[in-house]
């Protein structure tokens, strides 16, 4: 894909060093400045990053460099889409990370019920798919990996559908790899399974 050309593999490598490397930078993420920045975003996230919107992503309790990575993406047009671009297009760096430790900050509420069913297969799906590798044991994701758990349900299956089809920005081709396997009932199985995945209560 045209995703995958030097300019936009230097681009990436670009928003590693810049993010993942926070002792380097002067400024530290600031969650109130962020809650502030973050109140035109809540319009179509939910409150507080919680979705309300079954093909509107939930951003609460997404890993801080995910979030920040996505909206330089969106900002410099390596992923698109027609309102969230725009919204990117003026962000400075430093919004982009009080934005998203901010959302990081957050609690993720989950009131998808996933079926008995496909509750029950999931698991060994998430395995073979290898979903608890990249996103973590408990999907909440990982750095730069999004969190999945708790996810809206209509809005994993797109993206799972985009990613089978190559359709949808892969920043490192894992999830297009992942997805190629998957047929219509794994896809239906796995969203359902991972929007009802709500947070264990610490011991």
């Amino acid at each position: 894909m045209a995703f995958f050309s030097f300019k936009r593999s230097a681009k990436i490598f670009f928003v590693f060093a810049l993010f993942s490397t926070s002792h380097l930078v002067s400024f530290a993420a600031d969650i109130q400045v962020g809650k502030a920045k973050a109140e035109v975003c809540n319009s179509c996230h939910g409150p507080n990053g919680n979705s309300l919107n079954p093909e509107i992503p939930a951003l609460a309790g997404m890993p801080a460099l995910a979030i920040s990575n996505l909206l330089f993406f969106y900002r410099e047009g390596n992923r698109k889409n027609p309102i969230m671009t725009p919204m990117a297009a003026n962000l400075t760096n430093a919004e982009m990370k009080d934005i998203a430790a901010y959302y990081a900050a957050q609690t993720r509420q989950t009131m998808h019920q996933t079926s008995p069913v496909n509750l029950a297969t999931g698991p060994a799906l998430a395995t073979k798919y290898n979903c608890t590798q990249c996103h973590g044991p408990q999907l909440q994701g990982l750095q730069h990996i999004p969190r999945i758990s708790g996810q809206q349900k209509e809005y994993l299956i797109t993206q799972l559908k985009g990613f089978k089809a190559g359709t949808r920005a892969d920043m490192d081709g894992n999830m297009t790899s992942a997805a190629t396997n998957l047929n219509e009932n794994d896809i239906a199985i796995l969203s359902d399974y991972l929007a009802g995945l709500a947070d264990r209560p610490t011991p």
